[in-house]
């Protein structure tokens, strides 16, 4: 299993939010460059950044420190997502050197804009799908669906997506554990492979994933543990 630290960007720092709320904001470093050289250093096989700014106005706020990161770590999968909702934006961080793109919102909304997105940037797109109690929610977190999260990874099954984050809201920088039963629940029950988010406290919710012993859960990512101490990663990231 791959362990994953997360670079949340909010006005060009590194941040974690609490459910997705960007009134609670709690800002970790002013210097995101620096934070990912401290991961990759400690070893990440993967980076895993959100451009917040983006999700909300629909298009790239933070591209300038996403290329400064992947300048500096060109060896290093970078994985983003928030605002990638035109080819044009998709081709942009594409030629800024990320390796996949995360799609939310637009993957529910237009569903279509996925397969585009997967015919010209083949088995590096991801699909985020954010949930609560189960069902989907869009626009941030903002918008809550009443489509079931098992139901809408089904659809994209023959798309060639890469995998599937999945986010459980509730749990989300709340350091209260992962839910497991949900997360080993929707690897069973599709064939995209499935990276675990929303939740990790310790190094037990990582024991608690492998222990699962399900081939399809192959990640999980971390964020506000690794940066409050609650985790080492350097430690989790050998299991």
């Amino acid at each position: 299993m791959i362990l994953i630290p997360a670079i949340d960007l909010k006005d060009g720092k590194c941040v974690r939010l609490r459910r997705g709320l960007m009134e609670d904001s709690t800002i970790f470093s002013d210097n995101p460059l620096e934070v990912a050289r401290g991961w990759v250093e400690k070893g990440a096989k993967r980076l895993h950044l959100v451009d917040l700014n983006g999700a909300f106005a629909g298009k790239p706020v933070n591209l300038e420190v996403v290329m400064q990161i992947t300048k500096e770590f060109p060896s290093v999968p970078v994985q983003i997502g928030g605002g990638i909702r035109t080819m044009e934006i998709a081709q942009n961080y594409i030629d800024a050197g990320v390796k996949y793109l995360i799609v939310g919102t637009k993957a529910i909304t237009n569903p279509e804009f996925v397969k585009e997105l997967c015919d010209k940037f083949p088995w590096q797109i991801i699909i985020g799908l954010d949930a609560n109690n189960g069902l989907v929610a869009t626009e941030g977190w903002a918008t809550q669906t009443n489509r079931n999260v098992v139901d809408v990874a089904g659809e994209f099954e023959d798309y060639g997506v890469v995998s599937i984050i999945y986010t459980d809201i509730a749990r989300d920088g709340m350091m209260k554990g992962v839910n497991v039963e949900a997360t080993d629940y929707l690897a069973q029950q599709t064939t995209i492979p499935i990276i675990a988010s929303g939740g990790v406290t310790n190094i037990n919710d990582i024991h608690s994933l492998i222990e699962v012993n399900n081939p399809n859960l192959i990640g999980a990512i971390t964020g506000r543990a690794i940066y409050e101490g609650t985790l080492d990663f350097e430690e989790a990231n050998k299991l």
